[in-house]
């Protein structure tokens, strides 16, 4: 069943969970600087989810995400690599995808490593794709021509029900825990689980139901709702109350690693980014993977993709988080702390 949907809320939308899955370009340190002071004084006066959760207040709690695990042999490479040098602090995988199930055995091996799972209903490259876990026939509107999975969030917008949603992240949900694995967290591949107001719906039922907590922002603080309003996202009045009452420890910001045309301007970007950061609880999400003629033949953003690989090792980037006081954290500790409140 179609959904009706204003053709420039449609664009708009497409352009801003493009930005958010594949990265932001360089924020304008200046904008930090110069921001209003009206909202610093309400920034200063509210509690944070850092501050709720047990942090100091005026620190800024980051953590390092990676994206797309499953989709190939190269992102697997190099987020086990990541996670096991403490370079990241966690990472979800892509559980339709085929190199799925052997991160998932690694992470059964690896108990003490915070993974989730990067809830999938698109398939965007143009030859390395997927289908849905659930037979085809029960989510017929989750399936392109191809018989894949839609390539673009606005395409699943137009045709998948809330129902064959739900339905799909809750198999992806099963898949993993059939396998021997529960996961730490979820997360929403392309940002396609806050693409209409009826997934959001969807993904926070889910979440609650299972206790796995999802990366729901807090959009009480009016700049933040106002930012990805902006963006395009469709955070009406019902997606604003249904962040209100969800029931697990939420985020205070979520970003992306920005693009960058080379390594030194991606380094450079992603101080800046830490820098134009307001304090409270951050996930920055990035898609390692390690260069080979096979990822190249997947994705045009490779070279991204293997800097970001490069980034968290270098030992600039090391020194500059330790100048800037930055407190690194998983959801495994954000659970931790947030069960021992109750």
């Amino acid at each position: 069943m179609k959904k009706s949907y204003p053709i420039t809320l449609f664009l708009s939308l497409c352009m801003a969970l493009l930005l958010i899955s594949c990265g932001e370009k360089k924020k304008n340190a200046d904008e930090a600087i110069n921001s209003d002071s009206t909202e610093q004084k309400t920034s200063a006066v509210a509690n944070t989810w850092a501050e709720k959760l047990g942090w100091p207040a005026g620190k800024k709690v980051i953590m390092l995400h990676a994206d797309d695990i499953g989709m190939c042999p190269e992102a697997n490479i190099a987020a086990k690599e990541q996670l096991t040098k403490g370079q990241i602090q966690s990472a979800a995988v892509m559980i339709p995808c085929p190199n799925a199930e052997e991160f998932i055995n690694w992470a059964k091996e690896n108990p003490a490593m915070d993974i989730g799972l990067h809830l999938t209903l698109t398939s965007e490259w143009k030859k390395h794709r997927w289908g849905p876990i659930t037979p085809d026939a029960e989510v017929p509107g989750l399936l392109d021509p191809e018989d894949r999975l839609w390539r673009s969030v606005p395409e699943v917008v137009q045709h998948a029900t809330a129902e064959e949603v739900e339905k799909e992240i809750r198999a992806q949900i099963e898949q993993s825990i059939a396998w021997g694995y529960r996961p730490d967290h979820i997360d929403t591949h392309m940002g396609t689980l806050f693409g209409h107001p009826s997934y959001v719906k969807a993904y926070i039922k889910v979440a609650q139901e299972y206790g796995i907590p999802a990366n729901i922002i807090d959009i009480s603080v009016p700049s933040v709702l106002a930012e990805f309003r902006a963006k395009g996202y469709p955070m009406d009045d019902s997606v604003v109350k249904m962040s209100a009452e969800y029931t697990l420890p939420k985020l205070d910001y979520f970003t992306s690693a920005p693009k960058a045309d080379t390594y030194d301007e991606k380094l450079e970007s992603f101080k800046a980014l830490i820098k134009s950061l307001k304090p409270g609880l951050t996930e920055i999400i990035f898609h390692p993977s390690v260069d080979t003629e096979n990822l190249r033949s997947i994705t045009g953003s490779w070279q991204q993709r293997v800097w970001e690989t490069e980034i968290f090792a270098d030992p600039e980037l090391i020194n500059f988080f330790k100048e800037e006081g930055i407190i690194f954290t998983n959801w495994k500790e954000i659970m931790n702390r947030f069960n021992s409140m109750n």
